[in-house]
């Protein structure tokens, strides 16, 4: 079933719920008028409409594979990375000195929302390189930014970054790969990568790896790595890709989805590479592609989401089976349970774009002000979004195989694609575990001030819905009122008390986050977005006092199940 992108729906968050006015207010972001915003998501919509939605199919059914040392790309992958490039969308948010737009990031998310429920597989290679342009911005010397940047923001050259070894998986500080001096000012890279998205290719230009290695002096653990760009091959001095760098693709790894989306485990052989930022600081300068890439995971999971819902809600209007309450046989939309599923979706969605957007606004208007505030609360949203946008889509995308019943589990349906695609969103760039683990330390290192500020927020809101909506908004300022005295008590434990009930807070926090922004929708429109709010608020909110109540219920049942016990 062809995907329609919801511009309706992004065009209501920016305007009645995420407050983008403000950034456009800036003097950064002053380009970003309603007409540029409205003319710049049809475009985009467009392009995922007509271009990268025929391929989703086509990547599941015809994988990647590696043919006598290079990677052949699924059918059709080539011509629309094409595409991609050459309508700019790979600059929307990047440096206008070196080829890009200079427009909000909060526009890239929507696009990179839309890329995702066309086409995953494909997506995962322009958010591989957004994110390599963000941190080439922040840390590379002006050499490598001048060859660079312009090649990545046109779409000529494609980025990824490695930095997971087999040995040492999420702990970074354990890995192997080595980096010699040279005598030119270069270095030689040795080892091994795996999980390498996009690894390699055959659209040509070059790929441009970001590698993580240790130099001869660097000190074991995090503190000793650095970051270096290894380029498959090696730039000529006029940029034009030269010899052929001391790397290769050992294998690509067979998957549960994603298929069209190349995972490689990579060779380096005493490859050339470039220091990116100073020595054994290449855990800071990696950790900006990384936040980069954890909200487009993020967003990669509500992509898909709609993608999924979409896809069920098709079905749904048009299968015919039994009695239904409004007729003697009738779709199936118009059975209870199955409406609850849809209404369900369509509210989750919502809720976590919402947020979503909410941080690509704060990121923006940190970007745009410099304010410590602002950049506090991007950074406290990060670990939500990234973790509970995988989470709605992975539930989203099994609800919506649930809605085509036996049909679901049958692959010509499609309905499975989608939950097998999105289900690694959940466990790349930092697992969800890691991500609420990191909300709960270092993210409530204010003392809990962010958190409390985005509460009181919250209850101002139900406090302003009150008159017109008294029953919505006492639930959604109960709920916040339960989640500020959680937070209180969760800053008076040890971390590893925090650490257990971590999963439970980080969903309890966004159940009330998106809450309120189902309750600001229903104060902005009182037709279809009312009656959404009060699913919501009425059938998921309340989910929020057993999370709760899981994340305060302490470490020590956890511990008192020894090895034995769980292996029993």
């Amino acid at each position: 079933m062809p995907y329609r992108a919801p511009l309706k729906d992004f065009g209501f968050l920016l305007d009645q719920i995420v407050e983008f006015d403000q950034v456009r207010q800036t003097d950064r972001f002053a380009e970003a008028s309603p007409e540029t915003v409205e003319a710049i998501l049809a475009e985009a919509g467009r392009l995922c409409e007509e271009v990268m939605a025929p391929l989703n199919r086509a990547g599941d059914l015809h994988p990647a594979r590696l043919e006598n040392g290079v990677v052949r790309c699924s059918p059709g992958f080539a011509e629309a990375h094409r595409a991609i490039a050459e309508g700019g969308w790979l600059g929307i948010a990047a440096d206008p000195a070196y080829g890009g737009m200079g427009l909000p990031q909060t526009l890239a998310s929507i696009v990179n929302d839309m890329m995702s429920a066309a086409c995953l597989a494909l997506q995962v290679n322009p958010l591989l390189s957004l994110g390599q342009i963000e941190a080439l911005e922040h840390h590379a010397s002006d050499e490598i930014r001048a060859l660079y940047l312009p090649k990545l923001i046109s779409g000529e050259w494609t980025g990824t970054m490695n930095l997971t070894e087999p040995q040492a998986g999420t702990d970074v500080g354990a890995l192997r790969t080595r980096a010699e001096p040279l005598d030119d000012g270069s270095y030689a890279i040795t080892g091994q990568k795996i999980y390498i998205s996009w690894g390699d290719h055959d659209f040509g230009g070059n790929v441009c790896h970001l590698v993580l290695a240790r130099l001869p002096d660097g000190a074991p653990g995090t503190r000793g790595i650095s970051l270096f760009m290894v380029p498959k091959f090696l730039p000529e001095p006029d940029g034009r890709p030269g010899a052929r760098n001391r790397l290769r693709v050992v294998s690509l790894e067979h998957k549960m989805g994603l298929h069209g989306s190349p995972t490689a485990v990579m060779e380096y052989d005493g490859a050339k590479g470039w220091l990116v930022g100073a020595p054994h600081q290449g855990m800071a300068a990696m950790f900006t592609m990384m936040n980069n890439a954890r909200v487009g995971v993020g967003i990669q999971g509500i992509g898909v989401a709609e993608g999924a819902y979409q896809h069920a809600l098709h079905y749904a209007r048009e299968r015919q089976q039994g009695r239904t309450p409004l007729s003697a046989s009738g779709p199936i939309i118009e059975h209870a349970d199955v409406r609850r599923m849809l209404a369900v979706m369509k509210a989750e969605i919502f809720a976590i774009r919402a947020i979503a957007l909410a941080n690509t606004v704060a990121i923006d208007m940190a970007s745009a002000t410099g304010a410590a505030e602002w950049a506090a609360r991007a950074a406290f949203l990060t670990p939500i979004t990234k973790a509970h946008g995988a989470d709605i889509g992975v539930e989203v995308s099994s609800m919506g195989l649930q809605v085509h019943g036996g049909m679901g589990f049958v692959e010509e349906t499609g309905a499975a694609q989608y939950l097998r695609d999105v289900r690694v969103t959940t466990i790349y760039e930092g697992t969800n575990g890691i991500q609420a683990m990191d909300l709960v330390a270092r993210k409530m290192s204010d003392g809990g001030e962010t958190a409390f500020r985005l509460l009181q927020e919250v209850e101002d809101c139900a406090e302003a819905a009150r008159g017109p909506l008294p029953d919505l908004a006492e639930e959604v300022w109960q709920a916040a009122e339960s989640l500020r005295e959680a937070t209180e008590w969760l800053l008076t434990q040890e971390l590893e008390v925090r650490f257990a009930g971590a999963t439970a807070y980080l969903r309890a926090f966004a159940r009330v986050l998106g809450a309120q922004y189902h309750l600001r929708a229903a104060l902005a429109d009182d037709g279809a977005r009312r009656a959404l709010a009060r699913i919501f608020i009425t059938r998921i909110l309340p989910e929020h006092i057993g999370l709760l109540a899981q994340a305060r219920a302490g470490a020590d049942s956890l511990y008192a199940l020894t090895d034995d016990d769980l292996a029993a």
